[in-house]
């Protein structure tokens, strides 16, 4: 399979290149690194993407930005860039990439944790994570061309507890190469409108 995985330089993009590798062909691609570059905020950006990259047999999306500030230092504008970048990025990388994927292909988006499990400071972050959730079971059960979608909710990664272990007190971190096998799951599996809870 051709895969373009978007993020494959953070934490958990390394993890499922890894994994992936191994048996399909991996187009890297970041904001400011790999084989391309996209900015998943800018539809423009997402769409010059796929017009070089071309048609695709799936589509991992391990990037996107929210603001983590508390509730009372919140404003409009706090919440814009976890709306426009992790949430309607996601969505727009299935609505514009719909047109360049092959049929029976798949699209994986990355939600997480706080949806159901709150944090202080946390309350963009949830709200986008339910939002792509509910947005994948919806948009499964009308995707055509046999085309999936499903996303993937991982706890906090072991790697990343250096820089997020005081708002994580009592959880349990997940290894990012567990989470990878989720992306491993959906992309290689026949399921759509899931949610793939890792630890």
């Amino acid at each position: 399979m051709k895969i373009l995985l978007i993020g494959a330089n953070g934490t958990i993009g390394s993890a499922v290149d890894k994994e992936l590798s191994q048996r399909h062909e991996i187009i890297r691609i970041g904001r400011t690194s790999g084989d391309f570059q996209v900015d998943i905020s800018d539809s423009a950006s997402i769409r010059k993407l796929f017009e070089q990259t071309g048609k695709f047999d799936a589509l991992v999306c391990a990037a996107g930005n929210v603001t983590f500030a508390p509730l009372n230092e919140m404003t409009a504008e706090s919440f814009a860039l976890g709306l426009k970048d992790k949430l309607m990025g996601q969505v727009n990388l299935l609505l514009i990439g719909r047109e360049f994927a092959n049929d029976g292909a798949s699209f994986t988006l990355t939600s997480g944790v706080l949806s159901h499990d709150p944090i202080y400071s946390g309350a963009s972050a949830a709200l986008v994570n339910g939002a792509l959730d509910s947005f994948v079971r919806a948009a499964a059960i009308e995707l055509p061309r046999g085309l999936r979608v499903n996303s993937i909710s991982p706890n906090v990664l072991v790697e990343a507890m250096g820089k997020y272990a005081p708002y994580f007190r009592g959880f349990k971190p997940v290894p990012a190469v567990d989470v990878a096998l989720a992306y491993a799951k959906s992309v290689e599996g026949l399921q759509t409108g899931q949610t793939f809870h890792v630890g």
